[in-house]
């Protein structure tokens, strides 16, 4: 579609068109791009309601949108910003810019699963065109602002989630300078994954065209292209030429965008949103176009849809949002976060702000603040702006033609400016390890005149000072943190962060300020601030340490970070010592406002979450409830989540989990042992189930190639050390005698757990057990597997502890016998099995090891081991009274005679020494009793 011709660009479309046909092969098609571009730009131009394309984060569109706003006056500002977050713009005032409005889901409905949480991110920073209007129609009294893009929701709707956005410039292909990630990341870091959503985003589409542009304009990366191309040409120009070549530049990059079709779509739905939006309010106010102003990115104000302007077309239908819940707030930002965001070269939002800032200097453009906002000079001003009444304008005329045909002025060299820049330069590097001196200043000066010239510039640009600097003081090495390039960012202005003020936090982040308020600490301030609890002496404190364990439970690692204390199941720290960095970590502690209004209600949602999702484990529920009794001391919910825990056991048909099952049953069952007077109903049922349950599992978890020895000493522990509990609620021990003797294990080291369980039960004895593993170590065909068999009898402990003893002979044994081609390959396993289980197995271990060897080295020589020793020889029973030593034995412990006899039910007396055998009848009648006492107490 193209617009008719106008008189004012006839000149201008006369000239293309025939530089069209002189240097085109054929003039239709770069002719009818070149013509689209003029009539893209008249288009605009002549549409009633004022059209002021704008950039992101540009000094220029700032500066101009600042001057236009002046002469303008509009009464109503329409935005390109989602609807959506019109209600978080007033609270801006309570911030420190840059921030971000963000718009943020937990909970979805109508989206895949996997994209939770969602996240929509709309940075603000002062030298930007959206927020001096947002400032101006906020300030000035009458004035009305409008927010017309999209929703958050169908951001998300129309997003195909596998290709950017429209909303997202590619990534930047600037290389990071060599220790420049390491200083950078947590700052770029601050929008999380969010998509970005902001006004202007201009860059070419077309990647040959960008190279193209890169190249003839000897400059690195887009940003500085349009800084020295864009930037510094519009910055003293007036509003008619800013706006035709702001439009020309859109309409261009649009017509050489390449065709993908979910991008082209979503740009133009945008479009029609919008115009729409704007449609309907001028409709529902009867608002008058010319008072009105619409700010709107460059390429999208060079639109070509036919619902385009206040008389176009009315056929967009905008659909229905889901039932999504979303929740809207304000989260810091920073340079470093927008540039990663957005595709920008390091450094170059700092740029920009310095270049704000010496325009606004240079130019005496008063920009629009909002009054009390933290960070300005108006902080302390409350009164609204009020404006002089605006002059009558004159109707636009050709701009570009002049613009487009007029040699480019040279900036005289500003040699104070660039001197004060080499010093600064210097004085930072010595201060961070190089080893500069003026003579590197008097280098990095001439070097950047060089540069600035080499690349047809006559005032060298921040970048050439930075790649002269770079050049001229780095040399080799990086001696600090920091190299050059950072060091230059951070005197043009630094990554400034932003931070969102008390008064803005969503009620949560208030609440848990306000109750660590008691220690004294600037926590809304960045960086680390170390917290010392003496809960003995103070016991007023505790609250606080009840937050502090939900807030390491809830947010990022270095959030809160205990450096003395701990919290258990039953046990209390009486002294805490904290590194607390909440206004470092602000956003994450504002996305948990966004969860619920106190961290306790957000800590049992995602109590409940985690019990209840789809892929749960019983490991993981029982974990949620240490951390319900831990940190919310909620016996109702407790009790919730065991329940639960209870039915997922019930559901798993796996051993996957069955140690960390075992390691937290085992502190619970601890636990409420101690602390109350019975125990849960859910604790039992759980006993009495899980015993059924990995009775059943146990056969099949034996024969399965998948289960680990692990897993299935973890399911023997289980069933040995809840037994007597099991029991009592009754269950029957024939089940788990059944599962032992129905498993049949092929591995070695499972069927050493096999031979531990049956010594539990009785079917095997501690000598036959030994015998075993002896007859492994004397079977040459058996050696090579020997360590496994003792790797599964090293698990053993886990079920079975009081087979310590045991272990240990058979280790000795190993290191005594095993050839060295069979015993070294097998040490990383030994270690490794003891630093699996080394918080229970090594120190059963090492205890006994204590017992058996000497503890001096002197005895070392003269030492046997009790295994080595060969027992006494049991003395044969004799049935002769005269030489029985039964007999000795009985008369000498009479009150053991005297019960076993009660016992067995006979009433003869004791017979004195020479009244004959008759004091042995008892004992000949039962010899293999009284052999098996003597036995007994002779050993």
């Amino acid at each position: 579609m193209t617009a008719p011709d106008r008189p004012g660009f006839e000149a201008l479309r006369t000239q293309l068109q025939d530089a069209a046909a002189t240097f085109a092969d054929g003039p239709d098609a770069l002719e009818s791009i070149l013509l689209g571009i003029v009539d893209d730009v008249d288009r605009a131009v002549r549409e009633p309601l004022e059209i002021f394309p704008v950039c992101h984060h540009s000094p220029a569109s700032a500066l101009a949108m600042a001057r236009r706003l002046r002469e303008k006056q509009p009464k109503v500002v329409y935005l390109e910003l989602c609807e959506d977050m019109a209600p978080l713009l007033p609270e801006l005032r309570n911030c420190t810019l840059p921030v971000a409005v963000q718009a943020f889901a937990a909970e979805i409905d109508g989206f895949p699963a996997e994209w939770a949480p969602l996240s929509v991110v709309a940075p603000l920073t002062e030298a930007s065109a959206e927020y001096q209007a947002i400032a101006y129609a906020l300030d000035t009294p009458g004035v009305e602002l409008v927010l017309v893009d999209r929703s958050s929701d169908h951001v998300y709707q129309w997003d195909a989630r596998a290709e950017p956005t429209g909303d997202t410039a590619p990534p930047s292909d600037e290389p990071t300078a060599a220790g420049e990630g390491e200083t950078r990341t947590e700052e770029a870091a601050l929008h999380g994954d969010a998509v970005g959503v902001e006004i202007g985003d201009l860059r070419p589409r077309f990647a040959e065209l960008e190279e193209h542009l890169l190249r003839h304009g000897k400059v690195r990366h887009w940003s500085e292209w349009w800084h020295q191309y864009v930037e510094l040409p519009l910055g003293d120009g007036d509003h008619d030429t800013y706006r035709q070549v702001m439009l020309l530049i859109g309409s261009l990059f649009r017509h050489l965008a390449p065709g993908d079709p979910h991008r082209v779509r979503v740009d133009e739905d945008r479009e029609r949103h919008m115009w729409k939006r704007m449609r309907d309010h001028l409709a529902a106010t009867g608002t008058d176009p010319a008072d009105c102003l619409y700010v709107c990115g460059a390429f999208h104000a060079a639109s070509r849809v036919p619902e385009f302007g206040v008389h176009g077309t009315d056929t967009f239908e905008i659909g229905p949002r889901t039932a999504t819940t979303w929740q809207h707030g304000l989260i810091p930002s920073s340079h470093a976060a927008i540039e990663a965001q957005f595709g920008l070269a390091p450094g170059s939002v700092s740029i920009a702000a310095s270049l704000w800032a010496k325009n606004v200097k240079r130019t005496r453009v008063k920009p629009f603040r909002l009054a009390g906002q933290k960070g300005t000079k108006t902080a302390k001003s409350a009164k609204t702006t009020v404006l002089p009444a605006p002059e009558p304008e004159a109707p636009a005329t050709d701009r570009l033609s002049g613009f487009l045909a007029q040699a480019p002025v040279p900036d005289r060299l500003d040699e104070a400016e660039l001197l004060g820049w080499c010093v600064e330069i210097v004085r930072a590097a010595r201060r961070n390890g190089y080893l500069a001196s003026t003579a590197d200043a008097i280098a990095v000066f001439e070097t950047s005149i060089l540069l600035a010239g080499m690349r047809d510039r006559a005032r060298p640009t921040p970048y050439d000072f930075q790649d002269a600097a770079v050049t001229c003081i780095e040399k080799d090495t990086v001696p600090g943190r920091r190299d050059v390039r950072r060091l230059v960012e951070i005197m043009m202005g630094g990554d400034r962060i932003g931070r969102v003020g008390y008064d803005a936090l969503p009620p949560l982040a208030r609440d848990v300020h306000d109750r660590l308020a008691v220690l004294g600490l600037r926590l809304e301030q960045r960086g680390v601030r170390r917290a010392l609890l003496d809960l003995a002496s103070r016991p007023e404190l505790e609250p606080c340490s009840d937050v502090l364990w939900m807030l390491r439970r809830l947010m990022p690692p270095g959030a809160a970070r205990p450096i003395m204390g701990e919290r258990r199941l039953g046990e209390r720290s009486i002294q805490e010592s904290w590194d607390l960095a909440l206004g470092t970590h602000q956003r994450a502690l504002i996305e948990l406002g966004y969860e619920g209004v106190s961290i306790e209600q957000v800590l049992e949602q995602r109590l409940r979450r985690i019990a209840y999702a789809p892929q749960t484990t019983t490991a993981t529920v029982l974990e949620a409830v240490e951390d319900a009794i831990l940190h919310l001391r909620s016996r109702r919910l407790a009790d919730e989540l065991g329940t639960r825990a209870l039915e997922v056991l019930a559901a798993e048909r796996t051993v996957d989990g069955a140690p960390d099952v075992l390691r937290r049953i085992r502190r619970l069952l601890a636990y409420y042992r101690t602390a109350e007077p019975v125990l849960p109903g859910w604790i039992e049922a759980f006993v009495k189930t899980g015993y059924a349950h990995y009775c059943t599992l146990l056969p099949t978890a034996c024969a399965d190639e998948d289960a680990t020895v692990g897993q299935v000493a973890a399911m023997l522990g289980f069933l040995f050390s809840m037994e007597s509990l099991a029991l009592s609620l009754g269950c029957d021990r024939a089940q788990l005698r059944l599962a032992v003797a129905q498993s049949h294990p092929k591995d070695p080291a499972r069927t050493a757990l096999l031979w531990a369980a049956q010594v539990q039960l009785g079917h095997l004895s501690r000598d036959e057990l030994r015998a075993r593993f002896a007859g492994l170590l004397d079977n040459p065909l058996v050696v090579p597997a020997y360590p496994r068999y003792l790797s599964g009898l090293v698990h053993a402990l886990e079920p079975v502890p009081a087979l310590c003893d045991l272990v240990v002979e058979a280790v000795s044994q190993a290191f005594g016998r095993l050839p060295d081609p069979v015993l070294l390959p097998w040490l990383p396993t030994l270690i490794t099995t003891l630093r699996a289980g080394g918080a229970d197995l090594a120190p059963l271990l090492v205890r006994e090891a204590g017992r058996t060897f000497p503890a001096r080295l002197a005895e070392l020589d003269g030492w046997i081991p009790p295994w080595r020793a060969l027992p006494d020889a049991v003395a044969p029973h004799r049935t002769d009274a005269g030489g029985a030593p039964g007999r000795v034995l009985l008369g000498i412990h009479r009150e053991t005679c005297d019960a076993v006899a009660a016992l067995l039910g006979s009433e003869e007396p004791w017979a004195t020494a020479g009244t004959g055998t008759t004091g042995a009848v008892l004992a000949g009648r039962y010899p293999e009793t009284a052999s098996a006492v003597g036995a007994l107490l002779e050993g």
